[in-house]
């Protein structure tokens, strides 16, 4: 289940297990503090936490599990597992506990993202049989302003899609001050429609890009939405060698991809070949349609040169050269500097 369907999932009623995994640390925190309010006001009173680190000892988990209460005739346990990975001696304590839950006991369990290996083995298997699985997503770009809208919604309060816009591109990729600016704009204004003049002298920049977004940006062509994310790294201390690699990363998949379609390998075949997941999928064909061939091998020399200027050989700024090999990409070539 996704994290935004955890509340009406718990408004019927509470199951004995639940599992939060995923990568956005805002949505996994909020839908664990969701699952701790409604266990409190189901009279879960007494609550231990357990969290494995060096020197854990898995022994704990089914003594504390199946320990009777002094106090509480109802109990919350948090397993928090920070690294995802239990190894050997925690999976098998995870599937004998999951084999025969606890009574009145509510079990809570934390993991970081896991990768489909992860997912597939026997003691995840066995906390998904056994309860209720949530996933933290991030949510993009695109998903953004409606996830803004259903936040404002709960006080009250709608947005133009100009003062819309204007938030998502303050908060893109930062859930947390997402969440908090829209709970100032609460603060600061009664219920009803916000203008881009409101949001303006309310909301700070408080963007967070990951290299790893530049990517999907690219295929898409979003020169100004690529500009920001780039000028948002800098500023961030983002090493110009990791951005580059992202950048020469896609050049070789796009190449590699457009040398296959004109074979006539299947486009499914060459997305999974070439890893190519998610949103990006649905961007490589038409980023190919105004991309050839010439365009990506000119941009392959061009990324050995900023690799270079990387290494201090050679005349030029990076952050600019990365930025004119990003816009040539897109179709928005800038002449070089004389």
């Amino acid at each position: 289940m996704r994290t935004e369907d955890l509340p009406r999932q718990l408004a019927r009623g509470l199951g004995p297990l639940y599992i939060i995994h995923g990568d956005e640390a805002f949505l996994a925190l909020e839908a664990a503090q969701a699952v701790r309010d409604a266990a409190r006001a189901a009279g879960y009173a007494e609550r231990e936490v357990l969290t494995v680190e060096a020197g854990f000892s898995w022994s704990q988990l089914g003594m504390i599990g199946n320990s009777f209460s002094l106090f509480a005739s109802q109990k919350l346990v948090e397993l928090r597992i920070p690294n995802g990975k239990p190894g050997v001696e925690g999976a098998k304590a995870i599937e004998a506990y999951c084999s025969n839950l606890p009574p009145d006991t509510l079990t809570l369990v934390q993991l970081p993202k896991l990768d489909r290996t992860a997912q597939n083995g026997k003691w995840f298997q066995a906390l998904s049989q056994a309860g209720e699985t949530i996933e933290a997503r991030p949510v993009e770009r695109n998903a953004l302003p409606a996830w803004i809208t259903a936040r404002l919604a709960s006080q009250n309060q709608q947005m133009t899609q100009e003062a819309l816009g204007f938030l998502a591109d303050r908060v893109e990729g930062n859930l947390f001050a997402a969440h908090q600016e829209v709970l100032k704009l609460g603060l600061l204004h009664p219920p009803g429609q916000l203008g881009l003049e409101e949001v303006t002298a309310a909301v700070a920049n408080v963007a967070r890009f990951d290299v790893f977004q530049l990517g999907a940006t690219l295929l898409a062509g979003d020169t100004t939405r690529f500009a920001r994310m780039l000028e948002g790294l800098r500023a961030e201390g983002e090493a110009p060698h990791l951005v580059l690699w992202a950048l020469a990363e896609e050049i070789r998949a796009l190449l590699r991809i457009g040398q296959g379609r004109a074979r006539g390998v299947p486009m499914a075949q060459l997305l999974k070949e070439n890893r190519v997941w998610g949103e990006k999928q649905r961007l490589i064909e038409p980023a190919l349609s105004r991309i050839n061939g010439a365009i990506l091998r000119a941009a392959q020399k061009q990324a050995a040169r900023i690799d270079q200027l990387n290494k201090g050989i050679g005349q030029g700024e990076v952050w600019d050269e990365l930025l004119r090999l990003g816009l040539s990409l897109m179709g928005k070539p800038l002449a070089s500097p004389p």
